[in-house]
């Protein structure tokens, strides 16, 4: 049989959001005021975490993790949505795509970790709160964030190994804003079975497990409460759980609503907005979630606040 002569993509094409071209401008400015909410406001967590000497603790070390790595997953795909509605482009290099498509799984990752590890503090601390020292020392706590970095990197790297190994001939138009995995299976040429089947197993792996110890661990602090139930203790616990559980919602809601929902077309408006929710609007409610949620967070605040009044 004769061969078709054909190549190889060089480039993909992203149609971006379903918005109207006359809405451009709006939808720019807006997105681009929530990317930089979601950088000033991450940023000034760490600050804070970094100078208030009372916020050096396991919880905080984490927190002052997961800031760093919404900064990053944002920063995967926002900055090129908005140059894509303002430059009026379409087009990635397929190299670009690639390498968008690892961090974005690096990050989306580190960040189920992060949040299980937080989770696991609080039940430590309500928990077994006489043990608290001994069960989080600083030792646990940056092996738990190297482990968590190492693993998910080879995560990432399999995914795209997996994923360079395919073919792209017929197709190059990404109904997305970014280089998401699915969308680029649904355009290969190539046989995509291994490609499935590692998102099944590795999915479990950091996703599924992760939210299944969060549950884990929230159900023994619910029982822990309820054994010992007053007002002073679950108005404690929810201040302490209170901005964690939030933010687990945001997260997990998302990745509910966008890989176990079905949805009736391949990649539907559905999906597109859902992504934006997940990957621009989460990021950014994070901070005030931790900064209006938590009082040692607004205290530290007030402090590095008067010492700038003060020193003026």
């Amino acid at each position: 049989m004769r061969r078709e002569n054909q190549s190889s993509v060089s480039e993909f094409l992203l149609l971006g959001l379903p918005i109207q071209p006359e809405e451009q401008g709006m939808y720019y400015a807006l997105f681009l005021a929530m990317y930089l909410t979601t950088l000033l406001g991450n940023l000034l967590i760490i600050l804070l975490i970094r100078l208030d000497s009372r916020l050096h603790t396991p919880m905080y070390f984490f927190l002052s993790h997961l800031a760093l790595t919404d900064i990053c997953f944002s920063s995967v795909t926002a900055p090129k949505m908005l140059m894509n509605m303002l430059m009026q482009t379409q087009s990635i290099s397929y190299a670009g795509c690639i390498c968008q498509e690892f961090f974005f799984l690096l990050f989306a990752s580190v960040d189920s970790f992060l949040l299980t590890s937080m989770a696991y503090d609080r039940y430590v601390a309500i928990c077994h709160p006489l043990h608290y020292t001994r069960m989080m020392r600083q030792s646990l706590c940056f092996l738990l964030v190297f482990v968590s970095w190492v693993l998910c990197s080879a995560v990432a790297l399999l995914h795209t190994l997996l994923l360079v190994r395919l073919s792209f001939l017929r197709n190059n138009t990404i109904r997305h804003f970014f280089c998401d995995l699915s969308a680029l299976l649904k355009l290969s040429s190539s046989d995509t079975t291994i490609n499935q089947l590692a998102i099944l197993i590795v999915g479990s792996v950091v996703i599924t497990l992760p939210f299944i110890c969060i549950l884990v661990s929230y159900g023994h602090i619910g029982a822990t409460i309820l054994r010992r139930p007053s007002i002073k203790g679950i108005c404690k616990a929810l201040s302490t759980c209170g901005s964690h559980l939030s933010v687990v919602s945001l997260y997990y809601g998302g990745i509910i609503a966008l890989y176990f929902v079905p949805s009736s077309n391949s990649t539907n408006d559905k999906d597109v907005i859902v992504s934006v929710l997940y990957t621009v609007v989460t990021p950014m409610l994070n901070p005030f979630i931790y900064s209006l949620r938590n009082r040692d967070m607004k205290g530290a605040l007030r402090n590095i606040l008067s010492r700038g009044i003060i020193s003026m």
